[in-house]
Order: C-alpha cells, then structure tokens, then sequence
C-alpha cells in the first residue's frame, strides 16, 4: 500500500524548492499502486507550496484503468493548477510499440518565452545523442490518433486490453483465496496495471522459477500480462505450494 503520510511528510520536509520530482501518472511501475484522485489533489497542493517541479511519467494510460481520460486525471490536474512541469509519453505498451520505443517529452511552459528557451536548450541535448530520432513508430501513432475511426477503435481495443488485466486479477486473488492459501492477497486487486507486486519472498519466487518454471523478479514482481485463463490455475496452484512449502520449512522456535 502506499505510505501516502510518508510521501506527503517528505515533499513538505526533504524536497527543497525548485527540486524536481518524478511521478507516475498512473499505473506506477513497478508496484501497481496509485494515489486516489483526492491524494492527487493534496499532492498537487504541497507541491505547489513547497514550488517542487513535477517530472511525471506516463507510460500506460488507457492500460490502466481502460479509460484514457481517467488515467489523465494526475496530469490534467497539476496543467490545471498553473504547474510548469515535465511529462514523458510513451506508447510503448499503449499502442504495443515496443520495438519502435515511441514516446516524446512535452514541457509545460507558462509563457512563450519560456517555452522558446526551453525548447533551445533540449536541441543542444538531442543535438549530439541522436539528431533525428526513427520516424516509423510516430508515423504509426499519427495514423492511429490522427484518423477519428481508428482512434476510436484503438479504444476499444485498449479498454479490451485493460479489462483482460483486470480480470486475471481477479482470477488469481480469487483463486488463492478459494484454496485457502496463506496469507492475505487483497493487493492484487488493489494495484492496477500491467505488473504486480506479489508479495512473495525471494526463496518463494526461487522456487517457482526452479521447480514450477514460473520466471519473475525475486522482488515478487510479475507481469500479469503473461497470465491467461489457460495458465491462471497453474499459477495458483504454483503460488500455493510455495507458499505452503516455505512455511513448512521454517525452523520451528524453540522456547
């Protein structure tokens, strides 16, 4: 869960003005878990007062929630409120671009001034790293969000996508929970996007990868991408061994 008093304490009291913090739009990654709309607001409140610059990163809107404008609410907000902020876009996952890595950085400026200064000093970095990016991916977005039929039916796709993530995570807290498996597993369904802290310990996630061959971050995270209604059982009965097996290993303390 988000330790959002801890979050709050530490932008009022560590960040000094004019310190740039990163945020995740939605979906943040790699823990799933986002600030509801109203926790945005007082986010977006002590940032102001504290004048903390947001850097935010938004990489799976649309992904998350199947709605593109509900995945746009952080940033609509801080645009609202006057902030001049940095925003990276990708349309990596979105669009499944992968192999084209298509993405751009817009930077909020409140005058044109400013803009046009800004805008000189990002030439002087893109200038010696690659001069003129590939254009086939943007060719591709511009085709897809430049033409109403096909941006509709990207929609309907996307919100697709979302929904079949949703779903299978349903499918696994509801799984585990039916077998009874120890512990508690309401966070998979609290986070929301593509990856999912499982809460697994790192001898638990070693023994799916050597024994069920289910390959994840010893971290306990995992995309929940590659979960399906063919695999979803074998996953949790995966889970629930080692889960079980640990406990059974545990030395027992003697008193």
């Amino acid at each position: 869960s988000l330790d959002f008093e801890g979050m709050i304490t530490a932008l009022q009291k560590d960040a000094q003005p004019g310190s740039m913090v990163l945020l995740h739009a939605c979906a943040h990654n790699p823990t799933g878990v986002d600030p509801s709309e109203e926790q945005w607001r007082q986010i977006a409140k002590v940032m102001q007062e504290r004048q903390l610059v947001p850097l935010m990163d938004s990489a799976y809107q649309g992904y998350a929630s199947g709605s593109l404008d509900k995945d746009a609410f952080a940033i609509r907000l801080f645009v609202s409120l006057g902030f001049e902020l940095f925003l990276c876009q990708s349309f990596a996952k979105n669009l499944g671009l992968y192999g084209e890595r298509i993405g751009m950085l817009h930077v909020v400026c409140n005058t044109r001034d400013q803009a046009e200064a800004v805008l000189s000093q990002l030439k002087l970095v893109i200038r010696p790293m690659y001069s003129s990016p590939p254009k086939h991916g943007a060719e591709i977005v511009q085709k897809i969000l430049g033409n109403e039929g096909r941006f509709q039916a990207w929609q309907q796709e996307l919100a697709s996508m979302a929904s079949r993530i949703l779903e299978v995570r349903h499918a696994l807290r509801q799984g585990l929970e039916q077998k009874g498996t120890p512990g508690t597993w309401n966070h998979i369904t609290d986070q929301i996007g593509m990856f999912s802290f499982t809460g697994l310990t790192t001898a638990q996630c070693e023994r799916l990868i050597t024994v069920h061959h289910i390959y994840l971050l010893k971290s306990g995270r995992i995309s929940l991408a590659g979960l399906n209604k063919a695999n979803i059982q074998y996953m949790i009965d995966s889970v629930d061994e080692v889960v079980r097996f640990s406990a059974s290993a545990s030395p027992v303390s003697k008193l």
